[in-house]
C-alpha cells in the first residue's frame, strides 16, 4: 500500500469508529501537553491542543467528519467528567455554609457582568460595522 491508500484508510477508520475519533482527540490533547510542557508556555496544554486540533479543521488538513462523533460523546458525559470536582467540594464542609454561599454569590455575579458585558460589545462591534455598510 502506498501513502495515499493509508490515508484513506485512516479517514474510512475515523469517520466511521467513534473510538478511533476519541483517540484522535486525545491525541491533539496530549500534543498540547507536549508543547506546553517543552517551551513552558503558561497557557494548559487542554487550550493548545485544542488551538491545533482548530487550526487543521481551519486548514482543512482534517474534515469536521473525522472528530464529530468523538466530540458528541464526549459533550453527552460531560457530566462523569464533574463528578471528581463534586466530590472535592464533599470534602470541604465550609463551602457548603457561608463561605459557600459568598462564592457561589461571586461566581454568579461574575458570569452575568461577563455575559453583559460580552452583549454590549457585541452589539456595539454590530452597530459599527452596520452604520458602515459591511453588514
Amino acid at each position: 500500500m502506498n501513502g495515499f491508500s493509508h490515508t484513506v484508510a485512516w479517514r474510512r477508520c475515523c469517520r466511521s469508529n467513534r473510538l478511533a475519533q476519541i483517540v484522535l482527540i486525545l491525541g491533539f490533547w496530549l500534543a498540547g501537553e507536549g508543547i506546553t510542557r517543552a517551551t513552558g508556555l503558561p497557557v494548559p496544554g487542554a487550550i493548545v491542543g485544542l488551538a491545533i486540533l482548530l487550526a487543521f479543521l481551519g486548514n482543512k488538513w482534517l474534515n469536521i467528519r473525522t472528530v464529530r462523533r468523538g466530540a458528541q460523546w464526549f459533550l453527552a458525559e460531560m457530566l462523569l467528567f464533574f463528578v471528581p470536582a463534586v466530590l472535592a467540594v464533599l470534602d470541604h464542609p465550609e463551602l457548603t455554609g457561608i463561605l459557600g454561599l459568598k462564592i457561589l454569590t461571586a461566581i454568579i455575579a461574575g458570569t452575568i457582568m461577563v455575559m453583559t458585558v460580552t452583549a454590549v460589545v457585541v452589539d456595539l462591534c454590530y452597530r459599527i460595522r452596520r452604520s458602515q455598510g459591511r453588514c
